[in-house]
């Protein structure tokens, strides 16, 4: 008697299949921060520090460095992707699609005027 199964190359790792977290998984840590406005990330969270990063550096969320007095510095992509562990993070949704920051030197301003077809 032939078996009529094929053979595979898949191999079936023991155990149940680990359920989706907002700590693990970059659609989760979204989805829970777009649901709750913001989460925070402890200070020695370097594994959520980088699947934030990695949004930020998309748009998708903001992150906000928690100083020791307690008020919050906006991080840009370029900071956050040396993702800390000094200080505590909270990240939130980003407050609109496009936005021109204040910061902003006003030799740049002209880069983000309408466009007139």
């Amino acid at each position: 008697m032939e078996s009529s199964s094929q053979p595979t190359n898949v191999i079936r790792f023991p155990g149940p299949r680990a359920a989706a977290s907002p700590r693990r998984d970059q659609k989760g840590l979204m989805d829970a921060v777009y649901a709750a406005g913001s989460l925070p990330i402890a200070a020695d969270d370097r594994a959520t520090k980088v699947m934030a990063t990695r949004l930020t550096i998309f748009g998708l969320v903001v992150i906000d460095e928690v100083q020791a007095d307690g008020t919050a510095r906006r991080l840009r992509p370029s900071e956050a992707i040396h993702a800390s562990t000094a200080r505590p993070w909270r990240i939130a949704k980003p407050s609109g699609r496009y936005r021109v920051d204040d910061r902003l030197p006003a030799s740049d301003l002209d880069l983000f005027a309408a466009q007139h077809a």
